[in-house]
């Protein structure tokens, strides 16, 4: 038999029916193991075996900074509120990828708890950003809607929209090791270019249209290429300028507002290509 199946490890938390904590037997290091029902009847002080069945996902924290972070989240944020919360990271890891940004484990019950506070007490949760969340985390808002669900279930609150959108910006941020915080700029960055490009050709982009996914979607790509500074050539840059000289006028107000946002120059390649873009919905409109 491997030392591996004769680990046992020792239970030093129960968090839910699904989820406990347990100490890692040398180290002393705190593990996170989910399974259905592993917390059931359990108590500290309980062993467990490694290589019990019922552990479908386990996760430990290797950064020292986010291990004293979710010491803290332990010791300030009710233990049902981070066992949904990790219950929740387990679907992300099922569903999507297992490798996540392990900083989760400290955002998003720190986040769940902060929004069941706001709802209990009658706050409303505002999200201006919203509808571009839909459509630009398409996979991540689906999930978000299931873990609304869950989290519903276990505190009995109703989860608005609003709040499902800001769940989808943790799970975008889990996946894709980009930062809540930079994932709020990224979104808000994008609903200010449409709201200037509504501004200043007077068309009002209906936000369940085609048109305006495919906008957006245009939008992402060059903020995010503009953000990791991959610069592209552009073979028909001259043309532009000279056949679409309005798109090409508003492409540039745009590529100004983006250098401003994110300090970074704009490519005059890149400009041309989200003229084009502009383009066709001046023509559609």
């Amino acid at each position: 038999m491997s030392r591996e199946k004769e680990k046992t490890y020792a239970i030093t938390r129960v968090l839910n029916h699904n989820v406990v904590l347990v100490e890692e037997p040398g180290s002393g290091q705190e593990i996170v193991l989910f399974g259905k029902g592993i917390g059931f009847g359990a108590k500290p002080g309980n062993a467990i075996p490694a290589q019990d069945s019922r552990v479908e996902k386990r996760f430990m924290l290797e950064n020292e900074n986010h291990q004293k972070q979710y010491q803290n989240i332990l010791s300030q944020v009710d233990p049902a509120v981070v066992g949904i919360a990790e219950e929740i990271i387990a679907l992300i890891a099922s569903e999507i990828t297992p490798e996540l940004n392990e900083h989760v484990h400290v955002a998003l019950p720190d986040h769940i708890q902060f929004a069941i506070y706001r709802l209990n007490n009658g706050m409303e949760i505002v999200n201006p950003f919203l509808f571009e969340i839909q459509t630009l985390y398409t996979k991540e808002y689906a999930l978000a809607n299931r873990a609304a669900d869950m989290i519903k279930n276990a505190f009995d609150l109703d989860i608005p929209d609003s709040e499902i959108g800001f769940l989808a910006l943790h799970i975008h941020s889990a996946i894709s090791y980009v930062p809540v915080k930079k994932a709020v700029q990224f979104t808000n960055i994008i609903t200010d270019l449409v709201s200037l490009i509504e501004e200043r050709t007077a068309i009002t982009i209906e936000r369940s249209t085609i048109d305006y996914v495919r906008l957006i979607t245009h939008l992402r790509f060059a903020v995010e290429r503009i953000r990791q500074q991959k610069f592209i050539k552009n073979p028909l840059l001259d043309r532009v300028k000279t056949t679409m000289p309005e798109a090409y006028q508003l492409a540039t107000e745009l590529a100004q507002y983006i250098s401003t946002r994110l300090e970074i120059a704009v490519p005059e390649d890149e400009v041309g290509y989200m003229a084009l873009h502009l383009y066709r919905l001046l023509q559609q409109n």
